[in-house]
Formats: structure tokens, C-alpha cells, sequence
């Protein structure tokens, strides 16, 4: 059975050879990149070069891109410091209930963002919680921070599912070792389970504060979109949107693109490093 096709750039023949299979793949690999590439250019199409200089050099966006800076920067150190030692722990510890407590911390990643702000809005509503944050004189609804907390419940589950991922790859008796040695377990982790899952944990900060920095819906319910307030780039997108600012808004569209393609670059440099490491990884002796 033979199937021949060709096109200007692509001839290949249907054979039983599974690498003939590749030709099948062109087709919807072709689909996707033009509907990336589609997309892409619907947003450089409506936005001159001339536009886009008058648009970099506003006060607004120099004012969201800092905050977005500022807010995802605080987001993601928060989440380290959060999910990496929840990682350990959920990693190495068995204990009863330990599902639900899984379960949960991975909740966020499956919920709309839109819904666990409004959830996160309604928590800081409450009157008890309100009362209390008063008397502390912390104000967190619609102002900076709020945006910080919203970031961290979308992020800090991610950190922590990448770490546990990384120290369950870890051959424990790396650590029995060191205990062994007089190591007291903060110097275990510190010294010998934090540097064997680096590359891992590395990628995960990057994932985590590409995250924060595009971080919408959560962030509107809890800090809210006021112009140089709490106007990150993605609320600096919806407020011009909204008042027909193409300009600004195509800008912030593009930078927080070229934020995403760096990432992926960044990942992809991660990768590199730790691809040589997955050896000690999982084959430790």
C-alpha cells in the first residue's frame, strides 16, 4: 500500500516504514505554527514602530513593568521559601493524610485564578481576618502586597511540586551518608539534598516567576486595576484594552511575550546542566 503526496517544499510516500509517520506529523505541526505565528503577527500588525517608541517611553508602562518586577520578584522568593522545604518534606515523609495534604497544595495549579481570588478576596473580606489585619496595620485588599499574596497562592504550588519533584529523584542515601558523618538533618539539606536538586529547583524558580509576572485574574479580584497603583502589565493590558489605548496595551502584550520567550530559553539552558546530572539523579550508587 503506497500513498504518494507531495507539495512544493514536502514530497514523502506512505510506506509501512514507521518513519514515513513524519509526514503525516507535517500536516498539524504546520497548523499550529501558523496559528502561533498568526497570532503573533495580529499583534505586531496593529502596532507601528513609531507608536510603540512614543508607547515604551509613557510613565505608565514604566511604572507597570516595575511593579511587575517588584511584584513577581517578592512572589517568587516567597514561594522558595515556601515550597522548598515543603518540597523535602512531602518528599521524604510518610504520614497519615498525607494525599489530602497533596491534594490540596496542588489545588491552586488546577483552579481558575479567577476563582481563587475571589476566594483569597472574600478570606481578606472577612471581618475577623480585616479586624485583625487592621490592628496590625497591614492593608493588603487593592494595593501591592495584595497583588504579592495573590501571585504567591497561584505560584507557590507549582515551587513546591518541581522541589518535591527534584528531592524525590535524590537517592536518599546520599543523605543517610551525611548523617552518618555527624551532619545535624539543616546541614543535610543545606549541604548535600539542596545542591544535588539545583537544576531542578533553578527551573522551577524561572517557571514560578514567569508565572507571577503574567499572573491576571487572581491578582485584579485581590489588589484591583488603578492605574499607577496596582497596574502590573498584564492589568496595564486590560485597562488600556478596555479604554481603547492600543498603544500601551500592545506594548505590555509584547513585552510580557518576549518575558515568556526568554524563559523558555532560560529553561532550556537549565535543561542542559541537568541533563547530565538525572544520571546521579536516579542511578546514585
Amino acid at each position: 500500500m503506497a500513498w504518494p503526496y507531495s507539495s512544493g517544499m514536502v514530497s514523502c510516500r506512505w510506506t509501512s516504514d514507521p518513519g514515513s509517520m513524519r509526514c503525516i506529523c507535517l500536516l498539524p505541526a504546520g497548523l499550529l505554527i501558523l496559528l502561533i505565528v498568526g497570532v503573533l503577527a495580529g499583534l505586531l500588525i496593529h502596532l507601528p514602530l513609531s507608536q510603540a517608541l512614543v508607547a515604551l517611553a509613557s510613565a505608565e508602562i514604566r511604572f507597570a513593568l516595575s511593579l511587575t518586577l517588584l511584584t513577581s520578584g517578592a512572589a517568587t522568593l516567597i514561594a522558595v521559601i515556601l515550597g522548598v522545604p515543603a518540597g523535602h518534606f512531602l518528599a521524604r515523609q510518610t504520614f497519615k493524610g498525607k494525599m489530602v495534604v497533596d491534594t490540596l497544595i496542588d489545588l491552586p495549579m488546577t483552579m481558575t485564578p479567577l476563582v481563587a481570588g475571589v476566594g483569597l478576596l472574600f478570606l481578606l473580606g472577612n471581618d475577623t481576618v480585616r479586624n485583625t489585619l487592621d490592628r496590625l496595620g497591614i492593608e493588603l485588599l487593592f494595593t501591592p502586597w495584595g497583588a504579592i499574596l495573590a501571585q504567591v497562592l497561584i505560584v507557590a504550588p507549582i515551587m513546591t511540586r518541581t522541589s518535591r519533584a527534584a528531592f524525590a529523584a535524590i537517592d536518599g542515601r546520599y543523605e543517610q551518608a551525611a548523617q552518618t558523618l555527624g551532619l545535624k538533618p539543616g546541614q543535610v539539606f543545606l549541604r548535600v539534598s539542596l545542591p544535588l536538586a539545583r537544576s531542578v529547583i533553578l527551573s522551577g524558580v524561572v517557571l514560578c516567576w514567569a508565572r507571577a509576572v503574567g499572573e491576571f485574574g487572581a491578582t485584579l479580584m485581590v489588589a484591583g486595576a488603578t492605574r499607577f497603583r496596582t497596574e502590573t502589565l498584564p492589568i496595564a493590558v486590560y485597562l488600556n484594552i478596555s479604554s481603547g489605548e492600543l498603544g500601551i496595551a500592545l506594548v505590555c502584550a509584547w513585552l510580557l511575550i518576549m518575558t515568556g520567550f526568554l524563559v523558555l530559553l532560560a529553561m532550556r539552558w537549565i535543561g542542559t546542566p541537568l541533563a547530565a546530572d538525572s544520571a546521579v539523579l536516579r542511578f546514585g550508587p
